[in-house]
């Protein structure tokens, strides 16, 4: 039911235009992105397909070096140990059904094997209104134990939650939140949840005394739609924000800043010229959805301390130097899967599992999609 036995093509770095970036200035005609394409080819063995048919898959975990967590949107944790999805889920969280709101991030302790813990961030109901939630789960031989709420009504909407979580190398858990919708200006008060990058302390959800603003979980602020927080090996944290339809960004944070949503897009924009609005590192315009993210570490694939960025619109998987980030060294390293929604690498071993993105109602599914894939080489 789950092949193994399939492969996908590694698409060739010089054999590709990358015409589904466009330089930060566009031009007043840029060219249109191409439809997101799906092939299989047989034979490579650098891409293997772990686990077929899922259900608009969202995030990838690790557990130990046999298992790794999967969340669907419509609120389903898988687990898949050896490389086999397991017939039942861990946990289905009720969750609305909504265009971009549901499951949106799991995240697995990183030192699981003492101390089995499972964060998530979802989407929940309350008297008709949304909000979102983030959770510690105790996880004992794949079934379920004590769940504990660390940080609850957060604000929602059926369109921007955000929802990246993730550990920090400081052991703090980092959450980041959508701006709800594109005519609110809560991203822009640093006394809202709204719009934020969070940072809480894994045991119990309280506030880290070292966090920028005092008795706060906001670690940084104005933020529109984040997709994927990774660091690299300086540890400085890096974020990808998804714009309306275009002004997609990859953000360098720090403590405190405040990064512009909704007062400016990218470098400029909006009716302001204040010079506490931070830049980003890079601008895509028009939009290539951004994905989840990481920054490589490791020898088995030649891509060491390059940020890998996963797109949705633009359906690539992208290499990025981040000590020269302009869009010219931005290397395509795999396409031919659609819609791709998460990158994760093993710890374990260094290799890259990915998430396709097909059946979100934007992607032009096949019928196994969508699939989880391993590159290998």
């Amino acid at each position: 039911m789950y092949p193994v036995d399939k492969r996908l093509r590694i698409a060739g770095i010089a054999g590709f235009v990358a015409i589904s970036i466009i330089i930060l200035s566009s031009p007043s005609a840029p060219p249109p992105l191409p439809d997101p394409t799906t092939t299989t080819d047989q034979g490579n063995d650098a891409v293997e397909v772990l686990v077929t048919n899922l259900d608009e898959p969202r995030s990838i975990t690790f557990a130990t070096p046999n298992k790794l967590f999967l969340a669907e949107k419509s609120g389903n944790i898988l687990v898949v140990e050896n490389n086999t999805l397991l017939e039942k889920p861990l946990v289905v969280f009720r969750v609305p059904d909504i265009f971009n709101g549901g499951l949106l991030g799991i995240q697995a302790h990183p030192n699981f094997g003492d101390n089995p813990y499972l964060y998530t961030y979802h989407t929940y109901t309350q008297d008709g209104t949304f909000y979102n939630k983030i959770t510690k789960i105790t996880i004992n031989d794949n079934q379920l134990g004590d769940t504990q709420v660390l940080l609850d009504n957060i604000p929602g909407s059926p369109f921007s939650n955000g929802g990246p979580i993730k550990f920090g190398p400081d052991g703090h858990l980092y959450i980041a939140t959508g701006s709800v919708s594109d005519s609110s200006h809560l991203p822009q008060d640093p006394t809202s949840l709204v719009g934020k990058i969070l940072r809480i302390n894994p045991d119990d959800g309280s506030i880290p005394n070292t966090n920028p603003i005092t008795d706060s979980p906001v670690y940084a602020l104005g933020f529109r739609n984040p997709q994927g927080m990774a660091w690299d090996q300086q540890n400085n944290l890096y974020m990808v924000d998804m714009g309306p339809t275009k002004s997609d960004e990859i953000n360098l944070v720090l403590p405190g800043h405040n990064y512009g949503w909704p007062e400016k897009e990218c470098s400029s924009g909006g009716d302001t010229n204040d010079s506490s609005l931070i830049d980003p590192v890079l601008c895509f315009d028009p939009a290539i959805e951004p994905g989840g993210i990481l920054i490589y570490k490791g020898d088995l694939l030649n891509i060491n301390q390059k940020m890998v960025l996963s797109t949705l619109r633009a359906s690539n998987l992208y290499a990025l130097d981040l000590e020269e980030p302009g869009l010219q060294n931005l290397d395509i390293i795999f396409s031919g899967a659609g819609r791709i929604r998460d990158v994760a690498q093993s710890p374990f071993d260094g290799s890259l599992y990915l998430l396709t993105s097909n059946t979100d109602g934007k992607g032009f599914p096949i019928d196994d999609d969508d699939r989880l894939l391993r590159i290998v080489q």
